[in-house]
């Protein structure tokens, strides 16, 4: 944990602007540069300094937006927070899911003899999250009374609405959540050797209702991941 650190910078991203709005309006002294079409927010959460970012859907647009954030700002630590659909029983539209490891699923060299999932060239399929900052994300979501579960986060470029594909991650990887950013995030933060973390809240199911359930629900787990994120900052300015 970053504790000690009298200026510790923390990087957040959010694919979408629902995902990060609140989080930019609580900075102060706040200043915007704009780097390859991507909006980065610098600014002040009491003692903290917080860069956040609207990477846009998807892993290579998260992917640019890591390594830039990373060169131009240097953050300590980086986190990703955002909504995902459910993979799995007893994690339900609100919930949070916090990982442990993020894995690539759309990420297939399988015809060559590999496992689905590895990263060709450093050979890895489960990035890890650092175990300090996924223990005080789940802290922070008993804190302000969510419920909330620990595991794989499976990335890849498709919105799951299909029962079996969504069986097929979660039994390969098994995997909590799915969405589309947070495995390349993890891949951009290993390779720099940034200390990460991903945090979701889920907005469907990964099935046939996917399509409905999500813009409905959009707005209950953003609101969620924005709560948890807030008493994690908070909780970590006050050890610094």
């Amino acid at each position: 944990m970053l504790t000690g650190n009298n200026h510790p910078t923390i990087g957040i991203i959010g694919a979408m602007a629902s995902e990060v709005e609140y989080i930019k309006q609580r900075l102060t002294d706040t200043d915007t540069t704009t780097i390859s079409g991507i909006a980065f927010v610098t600014g002040n959460f009491g003692r903290l300094r917080c860069v956040v970012a609207v990477c846009g859907i998807g892993k290579v647009f998260a992917a640019i937006c890591a390594q830039t954030m990373i060169l131009s700002y240097h953050p300590d630590f980086m986190v990703n927070i955002g909504v995902g659909g459910s993979l799995m029983q007893g994690l339900e539209i609100g919930d949070i899911a916090i990982a442990t490891t993020v894995v690539q699923h759309d990420m297939d060299t399988s015809p060559l003899g590999d496992p689905v999932g590895l990263i060709s060239g450093i050979n890895i399929i489960h990035f890890p999250c650092a175990a300090e900052y996924t223990d005080a994300f789940a802290d922070a979501a008993g804190q302000v009374g969510v419920h909330w579960k620990k595991g794989t986060i499976a990335s890849g470029d498709c919105f799951v609405g299909d029962s079996s594909k969504k069986q097929t991650i979660a039994e390969r990887f098994d995997a909590i959540v799915c969405e589309m950013e947070g495995g390349s995030i993890g891949h951009v933060c290993y390779v720099n050797g940034i200390d990460f973390c991903v945090l979701r809240a889920v907005s469907d199911n990964g099935d046939e209702n996917a399509n409905q359930d999500y813009p409905a629900a959009l707005a209950l787990a953003s609101g969620n991941a924005l709560k948890v994120l807030e008493a994690f900052l908070t909780r970590l300015e006050a050890m610094n």
